[in-house]
């Protein structure tokens, strides 16, 4: 149908475009007061930096990715998640040349096919941070701080932090051993995804939400058992410093997040009340994937966070925010030889600041009216012909119901100095 949305996309309608604002503004604001500049990258790349990028284990690149082919045979993948594009960014316009530490976040759209449920759509919004160039378990603390940052300010309560460390190439190879040798006894008990995961990436399985596979995992070896010195140290100093901001986590030796990039810190962040699947974003470090897309050996950490989620969640909890809409003044007009006055009145709001409209269906003065409390408008500035002879105006509050004459020259100024007082 031409007239139906493709199924998992919503619309987002003008008088829910506020809430996104809210959203959006917040990202911005405490990415800057963590020192993250934005970045913006296309929403289509080369499919093969995904599967390098992401892992061609991943649940994303198997079976999750909008991919095409051009008219020039490239094949071509609207991005299923912002790390890997950042990255490739990252290397093509050498920026580390520019200093190290590289802060940067992003916004925007992403894209990935699966089955669509509340707040989990095929074309969804994330809020992303990534940090390139030092390894210090300090910086991994601040992206963790910085995402709880962002939830506090919307007002979401009952989160829950989950941490957890999934090594390195050095100490990873061993614990996949030992899972290995765990999981082969019961290997036909597992679903079928897992079994091919057992030979290619068997710490995957851990990921499954399949009841049957996470009864299996339940007693199986964990990674953090394996650890090097290196990572158990560095995992150690980041619960260190998440205590000292007084931030607080639980310990999941289960949690290997869904990309296979990930190295050493791992984190989800979840919270109750918005059914089985309560993740509402999540990351970790990946220290060798800038590497493995062909740039230096630049260690890297970040997040992302869907948006969706982060708005199911708020209004789960009665926390929705105010939608957009309306205008602070209408220009209402009564006769025929005001037009143009009234059009210079709202070029003149419009200036001063102020959100102005007026009505360009010819409606009557009633009829304005109704439509200044239905759009909905603060005040209404009617100008009649007798009003403009007289060089004046009547201003309406439509809340309290109040109106006063105001000269015309000086109504700008007296609609901005009401906005400055909060109306």
């Amino acid at each position: 149908m031409l007239t139906s949305r493709p199924r998992g996309t919503e619309d987002i309608l003008p008088e829910e475009v506020g809430r996104w604002y809210l959203l959006e503004n917040t990202a911005r604001e405490v990415s800057r007061l963590y020192g993250y500049r934005e970045i913006r990258t296309p929403i289509f790349e080369h499919t093969e930096l995904f599967n390098r990028g992401v892992g061609d284990t991943s649940d994303i690149v198997e079976k999750e990715m909008y991919t095409f082919t051009d008219r020039g045979d490239r094949s071509l993948t609207l991005r299923p998640e912002g790390t890997a594009p950042v990255v490739r960014a990252f290397v093509e316009h050498s920026l580390e040349a520019r200093g190290l530490p590289v802060k940067l976040f992003y916004l925007g759209p992403m894209f990935r096919y699966g089955r669509p449920q509340a707040g989990r759509l095929r074309q969804f919004h994330q809020f992303g941070v990534e940090a390139f160039g030092s390894r210090d378990p300090a910086l991994d603390a601040e992206v963790i701080a910085l995402a709880m940052d962002f939830y506090t300010r919307l007002g979401l309560k009952d989160l829950e932090l989950h941490l957890n460390s999934v090594g390195c190439p050095a100490c990873r190879p061993a614990h996949r051993e030992k899972l290995k040798a765990y999981l082969r006894p019961r290997l036909e008990e597992l679903c079928p995804t897992c079994q091919g995961r057992f030979e290619r990436n068997p710490l995957r399985i851990f990921d499954c939400k399949s009841p049957a596979c996470q009864e299996i995992v339940r007693e199986a070896p964990t990674v953090t058992a394996s650890l090097c010195p290196d990572c158990a140290g560095h995992f150690h100093r980041v619960q260190e410093y998440l205590k000292a901001l007084g931030i607080e986590f639980i310990l999941d030796e289960h949690l290997v997040r869904g990309l296979d990039y990930y190295t050493k810190t791992a984190f989800e962040i979840m919270v109750k009340g918005i059914g089985a699947q309560s993740s509402i974003g999540g990351g970790g470090r990946y220290d060798g994937l800038v590497a493995a897309l062909g740039g230096k050996q630049v260690p890297g950490i970040g997040f992302g966070l869907g948006l969706e989620r982060v708005l199911l969640a708020l209004e789960t909890q009665g926390q929705e925010p105010p939608p957009e809409g309306g205008v602070d003044v209408l220009v209402v007009t009564a006769g025929t030889g005001v037009d143009l006055a009234a059009f210079r009145l709202l070029a003149g709001l419009r200036a001063a600041g102020i959100r102005a409209d007026k009505d360009y269906l010819e409606r009557s003065l009633k009829g304005q009216m109704k439509y200044a409390n239905r759009y909905p408008a603060r005040m209404a500035v009617i100008l009649g012909e007798e009003e403009l002879a007289r060089g004046r105006v009547s201003v309406r509050r439509l809340d309290a119901g109040s109106q006063e004459e105001v000269p015309l020259a000086a109504v700008v100024d007296y609609c901005r100095k009401m906005k400055e007082s909060g109306w």
